[in-house]
């Protein structure tokens, strides 16, 4: 997900005082604000967090 398209979903939520905080720090934000675990970026080979709209960014993100 692009980070313009993550803005947007803060921004949705009601998420403040976002600007220049780095995508994994905005992601969290917006997954406590969702209800879901901040675990953004820790997922190595699984993750039960199905309904999590970053699932397949987070296994892209943790290889890096």
């Amino acid at each position: 997900m692009k980070m313009q398209e993550i803005r947007a979903k803060a921004k949705a939520l009601g998420l403040k005082n976002t600007f220049g905080l780095k995508k994994e720090e905005l992601i969290h934000r917006i997954q406590k604000a969702e209800g879901n675990f901040d675990c953004f970026g820790t997922a190595i080979d699984y993750c039960d967090q199905f309904e999590c709209c970053f699932r397949e960014d987070c296994f892209q993100f943790a290889k890096e």
